[in-house]
């Protein structure tokens, strides 16, 4: 079977699985556990539209989970079959970011690709913060500056609470020869923003606010 899960879709079920752990920890009435039960297992199934029978096979115990230790079993079964992030060559950033000279990606050696929803790098040669993620069925980057605000707020991509900064990146204006600074907070840590993302809606939002 082909992977078939999306990063951030992972997440979310592996957000689900610590619901129903709370739940059988801290619910005394049959009923409440049954309804999270149920509710969990819809919420996990309509991430996708066309489950085959073996993909529906693999998810479905997820509502039998009761414990950590049943959690982190299940989300070791289904890990092997998360989407891995596509590996970006030189050729594509120099595509991405044209105008960056002598720009590198950081190496993907040691990174899990299967925990990436998108790509965030620091250069701190130039002060700038580098994004790639996909969007309309390619890669599309976002640059600029980010500054700590040296205290936790809300990311404008993974909509949890982390250390964040302020990212501003230059957009033309709608007259000729103009620019525009358009930012917002995001997290300063991208690895641990693509483990807090459950939705790529926040990104989506964010790429076509600031292109």
């Amino acid at each position: 079977m082909e992977p078939f899960i999306r990063s951030e879709q992972y997440n979310f079920i592996k957000l689900q699985t610590q619901i129903l752990i709370n739940g059988h920890a801290t619910a005394n009435d049959r009923d409440v556990i049954k309804t999270l039960k149920t509710v969990s297992k819809e919420r996990v199934l309509q991430l996708f539209s066309d489950l085959n029978e073996d993909q529906e096979q693999l998810l479905d115990p997820v509502d039998t989970i009761k414990d950590p230790a049943q959690a982190e079993n299940f989300l070791l079964q289904i890990k092997p079959y998360v989407i891995p992030f596509k590996e970006i060559t030189e050729k594509t950033i120099k595509k991405l970011f044209p105008k960056a000279k002598k720009l590198k990606a950081p190496s993907l050696e040691t990174v899990d690709l299967r925990e990436l929803s998108y790509l965030g790098w620091d250069d701190h040669g130039s002060g700038r913060k580098f994004i790639i993620a996909p969007h309309l069925d390619t890669f599309t980057g976002l640059h600029g500056t980010i500054k700590p605000a040296n205290k936790k707020g809300i990311c404008a991509i993974c909509s949890r609470f982390e250390e964040i900064g302020m990212f501003m990146s230059e957009t033309k204006g709608k007259v000729q020869g103009t620019f525009i600074k358009k930012g917002n907070y995001i997290c300063l840590d991208s690895m641990k923003c693509n483990q807090n993302i459950t939705t790529l809606e926040k990104m989506t939002d964010l790429i076509e606010r600031l292109k």
